[in-house]
C-alpha cells in the first residue's frame, strides 16, 4: 500500500524548528518533520512568526513536501523521517 496523507494536520515542533506531519502506510503512522529552513528562509523574530510562517509555507507546499516525503519513506524504514531543504530540490 502506498503511503498516504489523509490527515492534513500538521504541528510547529519549536524545539527542532520544524514541521510535523503524520503519514499513513496501511494501519501504519509514520511520523515526519520538515526542517524550517526547508520551509522558508525567515527570520527568528519570535516563536510566533516563525511558527506562523512555517505552517502557512507548509500549507502553500503541501503537495510538494509529501512528493518529496515519499521519496524519502522508499529509501528504507527509519524511526521518524526528517526532509531537509536539499531533499525538497
Amino acid at each position: 500500500m502506498p503511503l498516504e496523507f489523509p490527515n492534513p494536520s500538521r504541528s510547529f515542533d519549536e524545539a527542532r524548528n520544524a514541521v510535523r506531519f503524520i503519514g499513513h502506510d496501511g494501519m501504519f503512522e509514520v511520523p515526519f518533520l520538515i526542517e524550517a529552513d526547508a520551509l522558508t528562509a525567515t527570520g527568528r523574530k519570535g516563536l510566533e512568526t516563525a511558527e506562523a510562517a512555517c505552517l502557512a509555507a507548509f500549507d502553500a507546499a503541501r503537495h510538494s513536501i509529501h512528493a518529496s516525503a515519499r521519496k524519502l519513506y522508499s529509501g528504507g524504514k527509519r524511526t521518524i523521517y526528517t526532509i531537509t531543504a536539499a531533499d525538497m530540490r
